[in-house]
């Protein structure tokens, strides 16, 4: 039987909550001029709100934000922020049927999408549909605008993924929340300008005896699909520390390539305090940064039964959620925990590599932004994410030494942690900076747990497309999200990486 544990920890306390063939171009309409601005929407502040638009016409609407206390099923309340959390917003926009050209051959895909539009800014795009249940069997891209330019990018395949990251179903994160259908988010960089396709897949037509040659029936696509164009904000701007002269900064987190550029609050919203505070024991409340352990002082911070053995690896630097800028008012409040972790699935966000590490914390804002208010899940999927120089970010809330139980491989969130390696790694090689990185975090947490990195263990299935419900699966304590769900995740060539990683977290935690 699953354990669920969901606390909720005061914050006046020392300590203190899931988730493709390329078309034609001229399947889809297009402007009489390459630098010609398409229809333009109202421009409204950028508030942290979710705008419903209303396509339905040849010209855009006005998007309409809720209000402050009651929003529509899928729609996100205006709230004030602090200036201690950077605000940022979700645009939604209803897909319809594009065009259809009068040579049209009969019962061929009718393509939904939007044609070319301006938008509010946006970094990341996805699109959503009602039933989670449901699968999108076809293809999706979108082309975008950099913004204050007049420049399209190409398309892009969006990956169409959608039950394979997700709460378990019948868990307490799946029920009595509105989640929806959804594919990858794909990171797509500051821009001001979209354009989407949806096609349906068409399955080739029965032969039947003494039949003509019939045109297929397309797959039906998911009802209710509308295209999130995710806004993920300002970064934290800096502060000075609580207690710091006020000439003197705090330090903060510092990524592999660029300077600082945040620092410490001087004082901690009660959802910031809150998601801090459960990592009391590796860091002071407010910290952008868990600062790393040597092998000795990382040992010595362990409480092990006298004569133990302690195979643990040095604990990494880790950025916290403060330190990515995590707007903590989005989260369900509570926490929820498993009783261990005897497994890590690794993972690519499929999110695209066309970003800076300078960028990754806005690619974690946005992800983070779609996992919940475009999804519905209670936090952010994954409990960690590593970027392309190889920095390691805490994922979903709860405190990184304990067993937090995340949305990141469906049938097998019971006592596992997930891995997001940002960015998509079917056809690239993920960086060595990376996979090293997971060697490191691995090689530590699965040690705070006794797992041994290069062993194997038996996990018991809450149900997936690969394995049903209660059956009992031996893997790999380092596996790939397709190893327990069938799925291209991690990627071709960063699942080629797990054996690398496995030896090398097993070496750091000295066996």
């Amino acid at each position: 039987m699953r354990a669920l544990l969901v606390t909720s920890v005061g914050v006046t306390c020392a300590a203190a909550l899931t988730l493709p063939l390329a078309a034609p171009a001229s399947s889809a309409p297009v402007l009489s001029s390459a630098s010609a601005r398409p229809p333009s929407l109202t421009t409204e502040p950028r508030t942290d709100t979710t705008d419903t638009i209303d396509t339905s016409g040849t010209t855009g609407t006005s998007g309409t934000t809720t209000s402050d206390t009651t929003a529509p099923d899928g729609a996100e309340p205006r709230a004030a922020k602090s200036a201690a959390e950077p605000a940022g917003s979700t645009q939604s926009l209803p897909l319809a049927p594009l065009a259809v050209p009068s040579n049209r051959v009969a019962g061929a895909p009718v393509v939904q999408g939007l044609p070319q539009r301006d938008a509010r800014p946006f970094s990341l795009v996805g699109v959503v549909w009602d039933d989670a249940e449901a699968e999108l069997h076809g293809t999706v891209q979108v082309r975008t605008r950099a913004t204050g330019t007049t420049r399209w990018s190409d398309w892009q395949d969006v990956e169409t993924h959608n039950a394979d990251h997700a709460a378990d179903l019948g868990s307490a994160e799946r029920e009595g929340r509105t989640v929806r259908g959804a594919t990858a988010p794909l990171w797509v960089g500051d821009s001001d300008g979209v354009e989407v396709r949806v096609r349906p897949e068409s399955p080739a037509a029965e032969e039947a005896p003494g039949s003509q040659d019939r045109a297929a029936t397309p797959v039906p696509l998911p009802e209710g699909m509308r295209l999130e164009l995710v806004d993920p904000g300002e970064d934290p701007a800096p502060e000075p520390a609580r207690g710091a002269p006020a000439n003197r900064a705090a330090v903060p987190a510092v990524f592999a390539d660029t300077p600082p550029t945040a620092a410490l609050p001087e004082v901690l919203t009660a959802e910031i305090a809150a998601a801090s505070a459960v990592n009391a024991e590796v860091a002071e409340l407010g910290a952008t940064v868990i600062p790393a352990l040597t092998q000795a002082e990382t040992v010595e911070s362990v409480n092990l039964a006298p004569g133990a053995k302690p195979y643990i690896g040095p604990r990494p630097r880790i950025v916290t959620r403060k330190g990515w800028g995590a707007d903590e008012k989005l989260r369900e409040r509570n926490f929820g925990y498993t009783k261990s972790v005897k497994a890590a699935f690794v993972h690519h966000s499929a999110t695209g590599n066309n970003y800076t590490c300078k960028q990754a914390p806005s690619v974690l804002r946005s992800i983070y932004r779609y996992h919940v208010k475009s999804s519905g899940w209670r936090d952010f999927g994954y409990n960690f994410a590593v970027d392309k120089c190889g920095n390691i970010y805490e994922g979903r809330a709860g405190g990184v030494t304990k067993a937090v139980l995340g949305a990141h491989t469906l049938g097998f969130n019971t006592n596992t942690m997930g891995i997001a390696v940002l960015g998509s790694y079917g056809s690239t090689n993920p960086p060595a900076a990376a996979v090293t990185a997971v060697s490191k975090l691995t090689a530590w947490k699965l040690g705070l747990f006794g797992a041994n990195p290069k062993g194997k263990v038996t996990l018991v299935s809450g149900g997936s497309n690969k394995y049903r419900k209660g059956v009992k699966v031996k893997m790999n304590v380092i596996s790939g999200h397709r190893d327990g769900f069938a799925t291209e995740c991690p990627g071709a060539r960063l699942y080629k990486k797990l054996g690398t990683a496995r030896t090398s977290s097993a070496k750091l935690q000295g066996r």
